[in-house]
């Protein structure tokens, strides 16, 4: 009989999350040697992350975190939502949140194999998805600098975790007016900071479309021109930070907003779980 006891088995299903069976196995299989048995457990977890590989990951969270002018935002996935909301993973998002921040990841691969306790990040991905039965992934990490850093995380569901996060910097000391344009972002999903952040065949596209769609309409030549120009400006106000209306008083834009605080944007970066 292998040499182990109740309170072996205990500590290894904390450890692991494990079946009573599966656990008792292990022991088995190790002869009571935990460490073995830890290893016999993750190479079955492997083994069920190897099925669970071409499942979707539609679900998770986002997290984020300002430390010292530098923000981290993280977008962790699982396959349910009931997993999504669990303890172990939100502990598991924050652990790979944490490792963003400590490994100045800039892309997930990097982050990947940042080490964390002796091991790279991936292997405690698969870990994660033996314990809690689903598959899990790390999606997307972003980092942003600056004077001011906010990071606004909001919940589409009060019963779910943050489903929408946002970074926010700007070139000077001003907390409140960083926060209300992160939470301007986090609702109206611009895309890009400024103008000169589009690239310049796409701004020639939409204002081939304008001027063709002017035209189609029988739009005086005389003020083509201006028509097609205004147009842009419109197209701009969509997917502009800056030239957006601010949330909290559409008749300034944000980057108004930012003016009259003696500020400038300069990053940005936004998440929401599987969009």
């Amino acid at each position: 009989m292998a040499n182990y006891t109740a309170a072996d088995i205990k500590a290894l299903r904390e450890r692991t999350g494990a079946g009573m069976m599966d656990v008792k196995k292990a022991l088995d299989e190790a002869n009571g040697d935990a460490e073995k048995a830890m290893e016999y457990i993750r190479i079955k977890g492997l083994k069920g992350a190897t099925k669970r590989e071409g499942r979707s990951t539609a679900e998770g969270l986002v997290a984020a975190k300002v430390e010292n002018g530098v923000g981290v935002m993280v977008e962790v996935n699982c396959e349910t939502d009931f997993v999504a909301k669990a303890a172990p993973f939100i502990d598991f998002a924050n652990k790979v949140l944490e490792t963003a921040l400590a490994s100045g990841a800039t892309d997930v691969e990097a982050l990947l194999a940042a080490d964390v306790d002796g091991k790279p990040l991936s292997e405690l991905v698969i870990e994660a998805g033996a314990l809690l039965g689903e598959k899990v992934a790390v999606r997307r990490v972003a980092r942003v600098e600056g004077a001011t850093v906010d990071a606004y995380l909001h919940k589409t569901s009060k019963d779910l975790p943050a489903q929408v996060g946002v970074l926010f910097a700007i070139d000077g000391a001003n907390q409140e007016v960083a926060h209300d344009v992160a939470v301007h972002i986090a609702a109206m999903s611009p895309t890009f900071l400024s103008r000169d952040d589009v690239a310049a065949e796409t701004v020639e596209n939409e204002r081939r479309i304008a001027t063709e769609t002017a035209q189609a309409e029988g739009k005086p030549e005389a003020a083509m021109t201006k028509i097609v120009e205004g147009r842009l400006t419109g197209y701009f106000k969509e997917i502009v930070l800056v030239d957006q209306a601010f949330a909290k008083d559409a008749k300034k834009s944000v980057g108004a907003v930012l003016s009259e605080a003696g500020v400038k944007a300069t990053a940005f970066a936004r998440f929401r779980v599987g969009a």
